[in-house]
């Protein structure tokens, strides 16, 4: 039996018909997952990419011929983008297992430094660093292992964004997963975008996010503040 042809048009205008068509939403930092209808379309895509990468390359006038070195860089780049440093925005979030609070865990919990790659999106260059996240949970709340906010954490930062738009995707996510009584985030980043190019300075950006607790409470915020800073 033959496999059904695909609707004409690319993977990509395919995805970005059935997004307009959804009334949603898909900035760069959007994860748009849910409207990639199978891994064979997503491969599509990929292919899509290592074309118009190719492309980019001949418009530079690197010749990816002769040049050993840029052989098959158009489909490494494709690779790279889709599954590892935009895989937070092609990828649906990572399985996380939640727990009930059986033990009624009502102190400060934090996790970190936790390691996290970004890229911002007015260069698509990277933004290294390191973020903290503090939990005052309560009996009604739900909760997984220090790995899982891991996972959560880069699934989000893998996208092209802006750090002050990320550490507010992470807040509102974790938020919405476990229910605690407080949040608080502080993510502390180096931006390629002015160490490699422009201003060419190595100075680095950090902000926080405090929501409950944290924001109601100045003994909490400054109890979660100088053990995060120590």
């Amino acid at each position: 039996m033959n496999a059904p042809k695909p609707p004409p048009g690319t993977a990509a205008d395919r995805i970005r018909t059935r997004l307009r068509t959804a009334g949603q939403r898909f900035h760069a930092n959007d994860n748009i997952a849910e409207f990639i209808e199978s891994d064979a379309e997503l491969t599509a895509l990929e292919d899509e990419v290592t074309d118009r990468m190719q492309a980019v390359l001949e418009t530079l006038v690197i010749d990816t011929e002769s040049d050993h070195n840029t052989q098959g860089t158009a489909r490494r780049v494709a690779r790279m983008f889709l599954h590892e440093v935009f895989r937070g925005r092609y990828h649906p979030m990572p399985r996380v297992t939640e727990f009930p609070n059986a033990e009624r865990l009502n102190e400060l919990m934090i996790m970190g430094p936790i390691t996290v790659r970004s890229a911002c999106s007015h260069h698509l260059v990277p933004i290294l660093g390191k973020l903290w996240i503090g939990i005052l949970p309560n009996r009604q709340s739900n909760l997984f292992g220090l790995s899982k906010y891991s996972r959560l954490a880069g699934w989000v930062m893998s996208r092209p964004q802006i750090q002050e738009e990320a550490v507010m995707q992470l807040a509102d996510l974790l938020e919405s997963r476990i229910n605690p009584d407080g949040l608080a985030i502080v993510i502390e980043a180096d931006h390629f975008c002015t160490q490699w190019r422009g201003v060419r300075d190595a100075s680095h950006m950090v902000n926080s996010v405090m929501r409950g607790a944290f924001l109601e409470n100045e003994a909490l915020r400054r109890e979660f503040l100088q053990l995060v800073n120590r």
